[in-house]
């Protein structure tokens, strides 16, 4: 008896979560053009030194600005993008991940 109602409360958990951590593309896409695209390209394709960010995934993306933003060094760009993320809510990520994960497969 238990079981259903575990499996029932984990289901509406993992939505809530999900639904919470959704992303608005169309607000993703004005930052994305305003802060992103003068590096990593129109297409998020990458330029010079900056890397393609086509074809990742929205939970990759989220997870790298966050780890920007706490200023941790990831790679050979952090010291350009820590302070670049430094000032982005949890919101811009999200919306920057929504946009970059659906528009540039």
């Amino acid at each position: 008896m238990k079981t259903p109602v575990l499996c029932a409360v984990t289901a509406a958990l993992a939505i809530g979560m999900t639904s919470a951590q959704a992303g608005d593309a169309s607000a993703g896409e004005t930052l994305y053009a305003e802060a992103c695209a003068q590096c990593h390209g129109p297409k998020a394709r990458g330029m010079a030194s900056f890397p393609s960010l086509a074809g990742n995934d929205e939970e990759f993306i989220v997870s790298r600005l966050e780890q920007y933003r706490a200023g941790e060094k990831v790679g050979p760009n952090s010291g350009l993008m820590i302070p670049n993320a430094a000032d982005l809510s949890d919101a811009d990520i999200a919306n920057l991940a929504t946009y970059i994960s659906t528009r540039f497969q």
